[in-house]
Formats: C-alpha cells, sequence, structure tokens
C-alpha cells in the first residue's frame, strides 16, 4: 500500500515569499551605479527612487509598466501560492496607477524532487489570479532550481498624467493603507508548525486593482505597496524620495488577525529585523516596545497599498509633514 504524504512547498526554501528578499541596504548599494546621470525624457518612473515599476512614455498619451517580481513559497499550497506570487507581481502595476495587460511565468523547480503536477497547480494559481484582473498570460520562462520559486514580469498601459510616485508626497497629507500588516510574521508560523492562517490567505491573494483606482478618483498622487521591506522600510522610502517626514500613528495601524500572537510567540522573518535595523538611524521609535516595532517592520507579501491622501475603506495611519530630523516619526 503508497501512503501519499501531502507536500509541505515552505520546507524547500529558505526564506519565503517577500522576506527573503536582498536587504534595502545592500539593494540600494547594488544598483547605484544603475542610476543614470540624466533620466532620459521618456522615462517617467525609473530606478532612482526604488519605485514599484519602471513607466515608460509611448505614443499616443499612453505610458508602459514594467516590472517583475517572484520569491519562494510563502504556504504548501502550490495552488495558493500561485495565487499569492501572481497577485504580488500584478501589485506592482497598481502601485503606480497603472492597468496589467500581459504577463510572463517565472517559474524555478525542483523537478527531481517535485513531480510536473504540483508546478501545474502553481502556474494555475497564477493564472487564476491573473484573468481575475483581465490581464493575459502568455508564455513565460523556466529553469531547474533546487528551490522552488514563482512569479511574473508584467507589462501594462497607464495615464502618464495620471501616475502614482513614491516621490509625490507633500506636507499636510494624510496616510492611508489599504490592507492590514502581519503576513510575515504568520507566514514565519505557518512554515514552522503547518498552521493555516486563512485571514493572511486572504490578504494576500486580494488584488489592489480598486485601490488603486479609488487612488487616481481621488487626485493622489503618491503611493507604494508594502512588501518585502515592511510597512517602516517602504515609508521611508516615500519620505526620503519626496523630501518630508513620516509620521505614524501605531494604534492606527490595522493588524491581520493572529499578527501580534504571532511576534509574540517569536516567529520573525529574518527580514523584518533587516528592516527595523535600515530605518532605525533615521527613526524617532518614542515609546514603542519592539514587538511593536518588529510589526510595523513586517516582511509583508502582497500588501496594500500605503497612500499619500484618503479613499473610502482605507484607514488614516497618519500624516506628512515638514522634513524635521528623522524621516519617521512614531507615535
Amino acid at each position: 500500500m503508497t501512503i501519499l504524504v501531502p507536500v509541505r512547498l515552505t520546507q524547500y526554501a529558505r526564506g519565503g515569499g517577500c522576506a527573503c528578499k536582498i536587504p534595502p541596504g545592500e539593494l540600494e548599494e547594488a544598483v547605484a551605479k544603475l542610476i543614470p546621470a540624466r533620466k532620459p525624457a521618456d522615462v517617467l518612473i525609473g530606478v532612482e527612487h526604488g519605485d514599484d515599476a519602471a513607466v515608460v512614455r509611448i505614443a499616443g498619451g499612453r505610458a508602459i509598466v514594467a516590472t517583475a517580481d517572484f520569491f519562494t513559497p510563502v504556504v504548501d499550497d502550490a495552488y495558493t501560492f500561485g495565487r499569492i506570487a501572481a497577485a504580488n507581481a500584478l501589485s506592482d502595476v497598481y502601485a503606480v496607477g497603472g492597468e496589467p495587460l500581459v504577463a510572463l511565468n517565472l517559474l524555478g523547480w525542483p523537478r527531481d524532487v517535485l513531480g510536473p503536477e504540483l508546478a501545474a497547480e502553481v502556474l494555475s494559481g497564477g493564472l487564476a489570479v491573473a484573468s481575475a484582473a483581465g490581464c493575459h498570460v502568455a508564455g513565460g520562462h523556466s529553469i531547474d532550481d533546487p528551490e522552488p520559486k514563482y512569479g511574473m514580469a508584467v507589462t501594462g498601459l497607464a495615464d502618464p498624467a495620471r501616475l502614482l510616485r513614491i516621490d509625490a508626497g507633500r506636507p499636510g497629507l494624510p496616510l492611508s493603507l489599504t490592507k492590514p500588516i502581519g503576513s510575515g510574521t504568520l507566514n514565519s508560523r505557518h512554515k514552522a508548525t503547518g498552521e493555516l492562517f486563512p485571514a493572511a490567505i486572504e490578504v494576500m491573494t486580494t488584488l489592489n486593482d480598486a485601490a488603486s483606482r479609488a487612488a487616481l478618483t481621488a487626485g493622489i498622487r503618491c503611493a507604494t505597496d508594502v512588501t518585502g521591506f515592511g510597512l517602516l522600510g517602504h515609508l521611508f522610502k516615500l519620505a526620503r524620495a519626496s523630501g518630508v517626514t513620516a509620521v505614524v500613528d501605531s494604534a492606527a495601524v490595522p493588524l491581520i488577525e493572529g499578527a501580534a500572537d504571532a511576534i509574540r510567540a517569536g516567529y520573525v522573518p529574518g527580514g523584518s529585523r533587516r528592516n527595523l535595523a535600515w530605518v532605525a538611524p533615521h527613526s524617532d521609535f518614542g515609546q514603542l516596545n519592539e514587538e511593536a516595532l518588529l510589526l510595523l517592520a513586517d516582511a509583508q507579501t502582497s500588501g496594500g497599498l500605503l497612500l499619500a491622501g484618503e479613499i473610502p475603506g482605507a484607514p488614516v495611519i497618519g500624516e506628512l509633514i515638514e522634513p524635521g530630523p528623522h524621516a519617521l516619526v512614531l507615535r
């Protein structure tokens, strides 16, 4: 008799999701030489501020949006992993105010260990989310890789006069967050214990399409999405690029159910600690304890949009003020 043992995809990866990103400080050092002395006029959003996607003006009053994102499994179920990775890749297009048009699969797969049936499940999950977004999936690229990885390269379209930029924040604007945080610590707990966290999966598989359109309708011009560098890391990048200070009301930041318990139990991704260390020299943490800070720096996967402005349903978590001695001030 053959006994089938369920495959736990997370056990084949050292990290998981956006928590396995190269630390932000190291990444900035690596790409520093790619920043041109003078940005070409048709490149509306480039590499200089670490925006979520590149945007290039084309004929007809339109702009092309291009991005790529992939990572190792955050959940054990192959189909769900595909859905999460696709939603995360599409988010970069929404974060700059674009609409995805076509995606290419990016797959690394340990073919001698995990069968093609599981790879097909991952790809099916990605296709389901892309289809829900109205985005075509037209091929891609795969390699034999000892560590499973999946994501997408996505091309979209945007109106060059209505972009969401990381450097467009201004003093006096409120800060809103469209999804709760805490997926990093819950994914870490899932990897260690096998426990399922439906609330985290719901957050990670929800597209940021409606939030992006609502932001454009509201006239918002500054935004980013919250992924591997955590809320604090992405907010620091926004404040630095915009030349402002960001003030955060920590009590107003929404959390995924179970996230605070997971942090208290010690399930902290390495990426979250690196995020906190990166922003610490530029921050006033006030009286917040380490647990609270680690949640605010938690390395998210497929998180929400962080907006300099207000849209219906998104809690206001702080504001932008005139620049001061710190880029981030927590209360």
